[in-house]
């Protein structure tokens, strides 16, 4: 059974920073290219930030460009979002996600597999 299970989130002030971690278990994680999605209240689910399998490529909605850092440790099964300078407008839910594509996709519906979310809320 695969499982991703998201920790990190909290309430913090802008400008602060927040690391967001993600466990998987249940599937080959070398297999997987693997995201970070976000929904804030009211609004769609829009992609964040996107990491091959390999950890060499990443991409990042333009949006947290410079602002966040996605990383993967393969070894420990462990995505990774560090947030970085954040801004109100970050507040969301964040949900990790794995696709089995050879790209990194920014589409959610073509993920496999996802977490159940952590809360991230920037107060001005």
């Amino acid at each position: 059974q695969v499982q991703l299970v998201e920790s990190g989130g909290g309430l913090v002030q802008a400008g602060d920073s927040l690391r967001l971690s993600c466990a998987a278990s249940g599937l080959t994680f070398t297999q997987y290219n693997l995201g970070w999605f976000r929904q804030a209240p009211g609004k769609e689910r829009e992609f964040v930030a996107g990491i091959d399998r390999s950890g060499a490529s990443t991409h990042y909605a333009e949006s947290v460009k410079g602002r966040f850092t996605i990383s993967s440790d393969n070894a420990k099964n462990m995505l990774y979002l560090q947030m970085n300078s954040l801004k109100v407008e970050d507040t969301a839910v964040y949900t990790c996600a794995a696709v089995n594509l050879v790209v990194i996709s920014t589409t959610g519906s073509l993920y496999d597999y996802w977490g159940q979310g952590t809360r991230v809320t920037v107060s001005s």
